[in-house]
């Protein structure tokens, strides 16, 4: 798989990487296994990033991740992130990005993944509570200490990513980015990006499977599957957006590919390296087979008048998440 510059700071990635949180948490069952099998098909398929959280499990889906790369340890840029402050028992308490708690983060990560650095580390969230140039100051202290290779942050907006730039150089911000979602387009903050020189993540670009054509029920969700709770997939929400998702198909059809395909296809194409999440290999396979997707401008143009800016009805998330977003 194609290879590139993620940022001006030096790191290379895989054009497509895997969000590897599914295989433990959220969409419902899980499987240890076919899990790690797929994180084995990835790396085959030359998908080096890897990107997982603290958070996600707790814990569990980085010692996930740990497992996976026993004994392989350079065969992925493994990514991930702290900034929801969680206890050493798993209970989460809230957002906290003070340094002290970022350095004790990162130290258990490493821990967790069974390495002795990470490759790309992220504030999770910004904490309205602590200054941005504090919390990046101790990113940088722990770049300075060979424990972190390069950093990032998650769902900031354009003038906290500019603050935070200027303590640390960034190498990566990662946001929701997709046909349902191109809200970065309009905030300032994929034009603060380029200005800059650093990387976009675009995680969710499948709009949590919603343009994978694959769910035409709010039914098809297993009970413990955190997408019954989305806006976006509630009553008259999920009816309208997936009148979107039968276009895009009848687009992806008429060039041969699948709805995934088309939809990663037009992530990359904007430049962004996406991170489509899945824990089965045949998801993994169909996705990758999207950096071979080519779009002209007239595929371009047909995309954009099925799904322009705010085509999607609902919010991102549900109400009390929504706050933490960019911070």
């Amino acid at each position: 798989m194609e290879q590139r510059s993620l940022g001006s700071e030096g790191l290379t990635v895989s054009i497509q990487g895997l969000g590897c949180m599914g295989m433990s948490t959220f969409y419902g069952a899980t499987d240890e296994a076919e899990s790690l099998a797929t994180i084995d098909r990835a790396l085959e398929l030359g998908i080096t990033l890897l990107d997982t959280a603290e958070s996600y499990g707790p814990f569990v889906n980085e010692q996930l991740v740990g497992k996976a790369l026993a004994g392989r340890r350079d065969a992925a840029v493994v990514a991930t992130k702290t900034g929801f402050e969680i206890t050493d028992d798993g209970q989460a308490v809230g957002l906290n990005g003070r340094p002290d708690y970022v350095r004790r983060a990162l130290d258990r990560s490493l821990r967790h993944l069974d390495t002795d650095h990470v490759d790309l580390y992220y504030l999770h969230r910004i904490d309205p509570a602590v200054p941005i140039e504090e919390t990046i100051g101790a990113f940088g202290e722990l770049v300075a200490a060979g424990k972190v290779r390069y950093i990032g942050v998650c769902e900031a907006s354009a003038a906290t990513i500019r603050r935070a730039h200027a303590v640390h150089p960034l190498t990566a911000v990662q946001t929701e980015y997709s046909l349902f979602e191109r809200g970065i387009e309009h905030n300032g903050v994929l034009q603060t990006l380029q200005e800059l020189g650093v990387g976009l993540v675009a995680y969710s670009p499948l709009g949590r499977g919603f343009l994978s054509g694959a769910i035409t029920s709010p039914d098809d969700f297993a009970e413990d599957d955190w997408r019954r709770t989305d806006p976006r997939f509630q009553g008259e929400n999920f009816a309208r957006n997936l009148e979107v998702v039968k276009q895009v198909n009848r687009l992806a059809a008429a060039k041969g590919v699948t709805a995934s395909q088309l939809a990663l296809a037009w992530v990359q194409h904007q430049g962004a390296v996406a991170i489509p999440g899945t824990k089965r290999r045949r998801y993994l396979e169909e996705n990758a087979a999207a950096t071979g997707v080519a779009l002209t401008g007239d595929d371009i143009a047909a995309i954009e008048a099925v799904a322009p800016h705010g085509v999607v009805t609902g919010d991102r998330y549900a109400p009390e998440y929504m706050g933490t977003l960019e911070g």
